[in-house]
Order: C-alpha cells, then sequence, then structure tokens
C-alpha cells in the first residue's frame, strides 16, 4: 500500500513538472514573438516608390512617410500624419485585422479601397492585399470617367532585430497594365 502511495505521489510531481514545463515554454514562445508596434520613418511614401500616390488619397497610410504602429491581439492601430503640403495636422488611422476577413474604406466620390490583412505566426510577416477603385478620365474623352482599379500587394517584414521594416509591394492596375514592384523601408524611431 505504501509503494503504491509513493508511485501516485511520483506521478503526480512528474505530472506537475510536465505541464509546468510546458507552460514556461509556451509564455517564451509569446514573449519572442516579433512586433511591428513602434513609431516608424522612411524616405518615401509605400505608394511613392511604385509611383501610384494619385491611387490614394491625401491621408491615407501608402501616402505617408511616417507611421505609428500599436499592435494587439488580432489586428494593428496604423495612426499615419497627413502628408499633404499645407494640409490640417490631422492623423488618419487604419485598422489591419489579421483574420483574413475583407476590410473597406471609402473616400470621397467613387474611390476608396478594400483589403485584408495576415500576420505568419511569428509574428514577422505582414501580407496586405488591396484593391484601390477611383474614376479616371477615358482615352478617348478626357470628359467621360471610368472606374479603374489598382490591385496590391505588400509583404512587409520586421527586421529580426525589430528595428526596420521592409515593404515589398507588387501592383497591377487596370488603366497602366504591366506590373510594378518596388520596396519600402521604415527605421524605428521609437
Amino acid at each position: 500500500m505504501k509503494n503504491k502511495r509513493n508511485v501516485l505521489f511520483c506521478l503526480a510531481i512528474l505530472l506537475t513538472g510536465i505541464i509546468y514545463f510546458a507552460a514556461q515554454a509556451q509564455e517564451k514562445n509569446d514573449a519572442h514573438r516579433a512586433n511591428f508596434s513602434g513609431e516608424w520613418k522612411s524616405k518615401e511614401s509605400i505608394s511613392m516608390g511604385g509611383n501610384i500616390g494619385c491611387v490614394y488619397e491625401q491621408g491615407d497610410r501608402m501616402r505617408s512617410k511616417t507611421m505609428k504602429i500599436a499592435e494587439q491581439t488580432g489586428f494593428s492601430n496604423l495612426a499615419t500624419p497627413n502628408p499633404s503640403p499645407g494640409a490640417a495636422l490631422a492623423t488618419s488611422h487604419e485598422k489591419l485585422t489579421f483574420d483574413g476577413k475583407e476590410s473597406q474604406i471609402n473616400y470621397s466620390g467613387e474611390r476608396g479601397k478594400k483589403f485584408t490583412v495576415k500576420l505568419s505566426a511569428d509574428g514577422q510577416t505582414m501580407i496586405v492585399n488591396s484593391i484601390a477603385h477611383l474614376m479616371v478620365a477615358t482615352p478617348s474623352n478626357v470628359n467621360v470617367q471610368e472606374q479603374a482599379f489598382v490591385y496590391v500587394t505588400e509583404v512587409w517584414k520586421l527586421s529580426n532585430d525589430g528595428k526596420s521594416i521592409s515593404a515589398q509591394a507588387n501592383a497591377k492596375s487596370t488603366t497602366w497594365g504591366g506590373e510594378r514592384s518596388w520596396k519600402t523601408v521604415f527605421e524605428r524611431v521609437r
């Protein structure tokens, strides 16, 4: 009877140890998960690298050279100042939800964008797929407008040291044909 009690006691201690170490390993993985949070600055905006700035509204994050990211569970909030010269000091906010579901922003008239966002398991890569839509003049008659679409895929990668984000963008348009590709690097300010 005494041996049986000792065996059960040892098994209980062993099981407690296994659960404890598994919990500790999970906490370490979460603690070392990469995070895009911070204030970031680049030499040019993401959209200007591919010269598609006219597709986006003045306050859109794609036109900003600076951004502040606050990453939370399941999403990131991006705050970007309006980059237009002479513009009021207004900040736009965009919520990037990592669930892959489509979000939409509508601007004035028939301009706007739809986008989805996915985050890698290690938190170091974020993929943003967007479709920007706007009205442009037709080639045959500048007084007649038609709907145009720009399809953009951005792959944001956080550096291993967390001091920079590289945003590789690829764009296709219904107006210019072909594909454009460029890279923008944001450095951590804070």
